[in-house]
């Protein structure tokens, strides 16, 4: 990853206003999606006097940024991923912060009966059974991530599949209006489904099972491997993520009354 390249990606968000320091945070786009960083980064900025600027990305480029030095610290949604990142070096540790869940999105009228199954394996497998449209990031994203292994524990690979089957290499919201348009089926984080405006006949179909649990880790990037690195910024934004006020925030978020993620830092 170069300079170059970096300089071309758009900073999402970035606190505003007054003298700071700044710190860069790659982000999954199911997060940035959620909205909760709009109210996060304001208090971090007041509070520690940090402006943390936003790279968002999927997990998979979230962690080759963070592999480049070209970030601070990364918040993704992938342990496998995560955990191999800190046996490789790159971070001395992932800390756990927050979880939501994915869940299954489809067409009202569900004419491959994902509303009728159990388990997130049944639904995927109805899905193929009836060849019914389904879009998919195919991103490298925690979020494509999660939907690879949920097929492959279905016994079923998406390299086999045909035309129904559509990678759009794309964020969350990209792949929900995909999916919108076309009335397809969809895996989503809920937290995007619930800020998602662009609903049109999509429904949320399934839900609740445990391998649909969506955890989120904030890692900061190694100074031994980078010495650039605010590694002390990094240590204070993590200190701020785990703390009363952060849990307050992230319980508190809610859209319609729904939560959208539960805070699980450990001290």
């Amino acid at each position: 990853m170069t300079r170059v390249f970096l300089a071309g990606l758009l900073l999402i968000f970035s606190a505003q206003g007054g003298k700071s320091e700044q710190f860069r945070m790659a982000v999954t786009t199911s997060f940035h999606n959620s909205g909760l960083s709009e109210l996060l980064l304001p208090k971090i900025k007041s509070d520690t006097g940090i402006d943390v600027q936003l790279l968002v990305v999927g997990t998979g480029q979230a962690l080759r940024l963070a592999k480049a030095g070209d970030v601070d610290a990364i918040l993704v949604h992938s342990r496998a991923a995560e955990e191999a990142f800190v046996r490789q070096g790159y971070a001395s540790h992932r800390r756990e912060i927050m979880y939501n869940d994915f869940v299954l999105v489809g067409p009202s009228d569900d004419p491959a009966g994902v509303a009728n199954v159990t388990t997130a394996n049944a639904g995927l497998t109805a899905i193929a059974l009836t060849r019914m449209d389904f879009i998919s990031r195919g991103d490298d994203s925690g979020t494509h991530k999660t939907e690879t292994g949920l097929w492959a524990d279905a016994g079923l690979d998406p390299d086999g599949f045909g035309a129904w089957y559509k990678s759009v290499g794309a964020g969350m919201g990209a792949a929900l209006n995909t999916a919108s348009a076309l009335g397809a089926y969809v895996l989503t984080d809920r937290a995007s489904w619930l800020n998602f405006g662009n609903r049109g006949d999509l429904e949320l179909l399934f839900s609740g099972d445990p391998a649909l649990f969506n955890q989120y880790a904030y890692l900061p990037v190694s100074a031994e491997r980078h010495p650039h690195v605010r590694a002390t910024r990094a240590a204070r934004v993590e200190d701020w993520l785990t703390s009363p006020a952060s849990q307050k925030m992230i319980d508190g978020y809610t859209i319609a009354g729904q939560k959208l993620f539960v805070f699980n830092a450990q001290p």
